[in-house]
C-alpha cells in the first residue's frame, strides 16, 4: 500500500458523505471522472472494491473493506489536517520559543521582546529561563542572552556594549568621574565571582585598586539596597543601573570610572547553522531594535571611556 495517497482517501470520504461520485466531484472541485480515477487507484492500493455501485439514481454503498479503509482513512486525514494547521501556525509565528536570559536583560530588554511577540502573535508559546552559570550552554534553547560571546558551536549577534559605573551613597565621592584607584581599600558590595565579574575585578587590580568586598549577591536590587544602607559602593553595568532607575534616587549617586573598566558585551546566541523559526527570527530582530534604542539612550548619559 505504498501508493496510497491522502487525496484518494479524501475522495472516498467525500463520496460516502455525499452519496454519489457526481456530488463528491462537485464538492471537491473535480470532474466526476477524476473522482472515479482516484477511487479506482485507492481500490488497486487496498486490493479490493471499497464501493458497491448499483447504478442509476441509487446511492453507492460502502463495502466491508471500504468501511475499514474509511475508518482509518479519516484518522489519517484528521492527522494530516492537524499537521497542515500546525505548520501554518508555525510559519505565522504561533509556535513555541525557548529563551535563556539573565537578570539585566530580563528586566530591560526581554519584556519589550515578549510584549511585541505576543502583540504580533497572540497564539505563540514563549518559555523563559533565567540562569547565570559560569559556562552556559545553549542546549535545547532557541536563543540565549549572555554577557559575552560563548565558545562552542554557536553563533551570536552583539547587542550592546554595557559600561560599568560606580554607584555610591550620595556624598561618598565627588564629581562626575571617580579615579579607579580611589576604590583601593574601599568597601564594595558585588556580584558573585561568575560571568563577567572576575574580568571586572581583574581590571581593578591592573589599575592598582583592591577594594574590600564586604558582601556578594546576584541580586541587583539587593546590592543597591546595601549601597543605600551604607554597606559600601557597587560597580554595576549601565543596564542594571538603568533598570533600577538609580540616577533618580536621591540617596544614590552614579559616577563614571576613570579609567573606564572595559564594558561587558550583551550578546544573543543560537546554535550554529540552525534555521530559525519565524518566531525566533522575529525575536532576534526585536532584540536588536531594542538594544539600538538603549545604545542611543546610553550615549546621552555616558561620556564613554576616559583615559
Amino acid at each position: 500500500m505504498s501508493d496510497l495517497e491522502l487525496r484518494h482517501l479524501a475522495a472516498m470520504a467525500a463520496v460516502v458523505e455525499e452519496g454519489s461520485f457526481g456530488r463528491a466531484a462537485a464538492r471537491l472541485g473535480y470532474t466526476q471522472s477524476t473522482v472515479s480515477q482516484q477511487i479506482a487507484a485507492l481500490e488497486r492500493s487496498v486490493g479490493g472494491p471499497v464501493f458497491d455501485r448499483p447504478g442509476g439514481p441509487r446511492a453507492v454503498r460502502i463495502t466491508p473493506l471500504g468501511a475499514v479503509v474509511l475508518e482509518h482513512g479519516r484518522e489519517l486525514l484528521a492527522k494530516a489536517a492537524a499537521l497542515a494547521e500546525a505548520v501554518d501556525r508555525f510559519r505565522a509565528g504561533d509556535g513555541r520559543i525557548d529563551i535563556g536570559t539573565f537578570q539585566s536583560v530580563s528586566t530591560v530588554i526581554l519584556p519589550v521582546v515578549v510584549r511585541r511577540l505576543r502583540d504580533e502573535h497572540p497564539g505563540c508559546d514563549i518559555r523563559l529561563s533565567e540562569e547565570e552559570p559560569e559556562a552556559p550552554r545553549i542546549g535545547d534553547l532557541d536563543l540565549l542572552f549572555y554577557d559575552g560571546p560563548l565558545d562552542g558551536d554557536v553563533e551570536h549577534v552583539k547587542l550592546l556594549d554595557d559600561p560599568y559605573l560606580l554607584v555610591a551613597r550620595r556624598g561618598t565621592f565627588s564629581g562626575r568621574s571617580v579615579p579607579l584607584d580611589r576604590l583601593d581599600g574601599a568597601p564594595l558590595v558585588a556580584w558573585p565571582s561568575t560571568c563577567d565579574q572576575p574580568r571586572m575585578e581583574e581590571a581593578f587590580a591592573r589599575a592598582g585598586a583592591n577594594p574590600k568586598i564586604v558582601f556578594r549577591t546576584a541580586g541587583n536590587e539587593t546590592l543597591l539596597s546595601m549601597v543605600r544602607a551604607g554597606m559600601g559602593s557597587a560597580v554595576l553595568p549601565w543596564l542594571a543601573v538603568h533598570a533600577a532607575d538609580a540616577r533618580s534616587d536621591d540617596r544614590l549617586r552614579v559616577h563614571e570610572l576613570r579609567p573606564a573598566v572595559p564594558p561587558r558585551e550583551i550578546c544573543l546566541h543560537w546554535r550554529a547553522g540552525r534555521t530559525h523559526s519565524p518566531l525566533a527570527a522575529r525575536a532576534i530582530e526585536i532584540a536588536v531594535e531594542v538594544a539600538a534604542g538603549l545604545a542611543d539612550e546610553l550615549a546621552l548619559t555616558y561620556s564613554g571611556p576616559a583615559s
